[in-house]
């Protein structure tokens, strides 16, 4: 195949979903569901620990328009995880679809399915639950090797050697090391340690998590649902239920955010359950209030840092450890804990390093996947270190930085030893610092009337799928008329993955965008596909299309040759085409060869292809925060976030921006505003967006983001990932900024008023 032109490629292309979305079609699930599907709800449990003694379901049941109620008496006994992952699954099997045993305040008890919703609310109060209240582990420090156990049970299992001992509330536990680290921080000049902690902050897409079931003719469970991991959901519903996976289709319509949430299987199993026990359609569409309590928020981590240093600046140690909250259930908890260290220490190739974790349950909801992924926690606390470090030595932020970074040619042993073959994070914080004028304005300016700007800085790194183990496939086939359907497995939740991957088929097969018709997922039809997370799509799911393409360019060149009554080494294709090298007036048009492919022919215009990487290149990120902080309530205000980022060759530069943009906007609400509080008997006291802050259009800053784009020779057109690196600079950025403007490190988010008051109380 011939290098590919780059018509598209490089270009703001308009999304493929854009009018069906702006003219408020109806794409969603809850809008294409049925009209006659049972409520489903849950009834769910009051107590953080506690076992069902007697459940009296009988009154429930006689209410009018209940089809039925299901206690954990009515649930297969077959353990699972939600996790949507590879089998076999890191995350332990730790799960029934309904348990005796509930295990934070929201876990399900029983299940309600109607025909009204009046008529489910109605039965779920009608139910009479009486529990033995056990005693909870509520404080993830204490949690390992705990008298309390949340998982006594002997079916408990992991299915991947990851450090798992139920019986020591540990849902995984290990560490790796290169080098003495305590002999050469031993010989160090600075030797700082630090603990930082992050709370488990809540995705809020706008779109809560929403399912729809039915039986079809044939005795098969349909499932339709906003997910973003298809095919594990289906492998997920299989083990759940304990049926053959081959029983089970599952469908992803139009998805209103995920951010990771929706990795995890939260909403399928209830209406699956309900479906398969009645016959009938059914429907669980989560309230807010559910999808705060009873959902897959990110990990809550304490992150321990001990990073040695020269006195010039040179990083030359980095021990880092990670305690993981993963609540109730074990959900991501393997793999997120191992993001915190393998994305935050080989930024800077000290020369020795280790990383120890454990990830712990708890009584609390269950912990998930949140964009970042764990690389979030660990990298707030490995850059803020450096920051603090830097201010010590008094060597500019940015100056450290360039004499540490990690550069092209360089092997990364903390990042799985892979080689670097593209990078620009040098260029990215050259870029960023000219953009906020960082020379002018670092450290601080005094602005009067009791406020003080700051200026701070960030650098992360993130992943492009997980190497080794995601697979990305893509089927396209040549139409009647000369257009192409394309077949991805692929989930678009809004990050334009449907389109980007059209542009990049549009330029492989030299046509116009419109000509790829792409078809979302599912299961029965679309080419399997790991799904919608860790960064993969561009990067993995891109290379496939790539490679279907070529493979078919060359059957339309074969049948073209054919008709040409020519070899095919003779022959060559430009779009439109195929046409004899040296004598381009001897053609057959595009449509010609597609009408010819159904008459008389058996050669299938159609091509499939996978492709998974031995690695995972990752993308870098500069960001720098200005804020102004008022001195006499604490105000802290972000005036200023400007940022570059270095995503190999930029597909579509509209769609990354915005990616860029949304990603920095939740950075900012996880570093000020988005707090996590339970009461001491474990119930959530921010419910609700009255409670929960997350940014409003007001308080979102001067955002600026350009790109400066290296070239991945392993990714397609030179691409890498941008979905997840864009969440993690604005932590340390602006905490950063923070202590410029006032002298308070915090090594705790959010960083509110209030604890920017209690701090400067403490200076005085």
């Amino acid at each position: 195949m011939k290098a590919p032109n780059t018509n598209y490629v490089n270009r703001p292309v308009m999304k493929k979903d854009a009018m069906a979305l702006v003219t408020g079609r109806a794409v969603y699930t809850d809008d294409i569901a049925p009209s006659d599907c049972l409520v489903v709800k849950a009834l769910r449990s009051p107590h953080a620990h506690a076992l069902v003694k007697n459940i009296d379901t009988e009154k429930a049941k006689k209410v009018p328009g209940i089809a039925c109620v299901l206690t954990w008496e009515d649930s297969p006994r077959c353990r699972f995880t939600q996790a949507g992952q590879t089998y076999p699954e890191p995350s332990p099997y730790d799960r029934y679809i309904i348990d005796r045993r509930v295990r934070f305040v929201g876990d399900v008890a029983a299940v309600v399915a109607g025909e009204t919703e009046e008529a489910v609310d109605r039965a779920l109060k009608l139910i009479k639950t009486e529990y033995e209240v056990l005693t909870p582990v509520l404080d993830f420090r204490t949690a390992k090797d705990n008298p309390v156990l949340v998982h006594p049970e002997e079916d408990w299992k992991a299915l991947c050697p990851v450090g798992a001992d139920n019986q020591r509330n540990l849902c995984a536990s290990g560490g790796e090391e290169e080098g003495d680290v305590d002999a050469v921080l031993a010989d160090c000049d600075l030797v700082l340690e630090r603990t930082y902690h992050t709370k488990a902050n809540n995705q809020t897409m706008m779109e809560t998590f929403r399912t729809f079931t039915y039986m079809d003719a044939f005795g098969r469970l349909n499932v339709v649902s906003s997910t973003q991991v298809p095919f594990h959901i289906r492998r997920i519903l299989a083990t759940a239920l304990g049926i053959d996976k081959s029983r089970v289709r599952v469908v992803k319509p139009r998805i209103g955010g995920g951010f990771g949430a929706k990795q995890t299987g939260v909403s399928e199993i209830y209406p699956a359950l309900v479906t398969m026990k009645t016959g009938r359609p059914a429907k669980m569409i989560y309230s807010r209030y559910e999808s705060m309590i009873a959902a897959s928020p990110r990990h809550e981590m304490e992150v321990r840092v001990k990073m040695g240093l020269n006195k010039d600046g040179l990083v030359r140690a980095i021990d880092v450890y990670t305690l993981s909250n993963t609540g109730a259930y074990g959900e991501h908890g393997p793999t997120t804990v191992g993001l915190s260290g393998h994305k935050s220490i080989p930024i800077y190739t000290p020369e020795a390093f280790r990383f120890r974790y454990d990830v712990v349950y708890t009584n609390f909801q269950a912990s998930g996947a949140y964009r970042g992924y764990g690389a979030t926690q660990g990298l707030f606390a490995v850059e803020s270190a450096l920051n603090e470090a830097a201010g010590i030595l008094g060597i500019d932020p940015l100056e450290i930085r360039r004499m540490n970074f990690v550069r092209e040619g360089q092997r990364m042993p903390a990042y799985y030893n892979e080689l670097l073959e593209s990078c620009h994070v040098e260029q990215c914080m050259n870029r960023a610092a000219q953009m906020i004028v960082w020379k002018d304005k670092y450290p601080r300016r005094d602005m009067g009337n009791g406020k003080v700007r700051g200026v701070g800085v960030g650098i992360a790194m993130q992943g492009s799928g997980i190497s080794g183990v995601d697979v990305g496939s893509v089927t396209i086939r040549l139409a009647d008329s000369g257009h192409y359907n394309m077949l991805i497995g692929a989930t678009d939740m809004g990050t334009g993955c449907d389109t980007i991957l059209a542009q990049m088929a549009a330029d492989c097969l030299e046509c116009e965008v419109d000509q790829i018709v792409v078809y979302g997922v599912d299961t029965d039809n679309s080419p399997y596909d790991s799904g919608s997370y860790a960064s993969s799509t561009t990067y993995i799911t891109g290379m496939a299309t790539v490679k279907a393409c070529g493979e078919l360019r060359d059957k339309i060149v074969r049948l073209g040759a054919q008709m040409l009554e020519a070899e095919e080494a003779d022959a060559d294709f430009d779009g439109s085409f195929v046409y004899l090298l040296g004598d381009e007036e001897k053609r057959v048009s595009l449509a010609d060869i597609a009408a010819k492919s159904m008459c008389g022919n058996d050669l299938s215009l159609e091509a499939s292809a996978s492709h998974s990487s031995p690695k995972s290149p990752p993308p870098f990120m500069c960001g720098m925060a200005e804020v102004e902080v008022d001195l006499e309530t604490g105000q802290i205000d972000v005036i200023n976030y400007k940022a570059a980022v270095d995503c190999g060759t930029v597909i579509n530069p509209a769609l990354a921006r915005v990616q860029a943009e949304g990603g920095i906007v939740q950075g900012i609400g996880m570093t000020l505003y988005e707090d996590i509080n339970y009461s001491e008997k474990g119930k959530l006291k921010e419910n609700s967006f009255m409670q929960y802050k997350i940014p409003a259009r007001v308080e979102i800053p001067d955002l600026e983001v350009e790109f400066e784009s290296s070239y991945e020779p392993t990714g397609p057109f030179g691409a890498k990932s941008i979905g997840e690196v864009v969440i993690n600079t604005p932590l340390p950025a602006i905490a950063h900024a923070v202590y410029n403007a006032t002298g308070l490190w915090f090594h705790e988010l959010p960083i509110t008023p209030e604890k920017v008051i209690r701090g400067l109380g403490k200076l005085k």
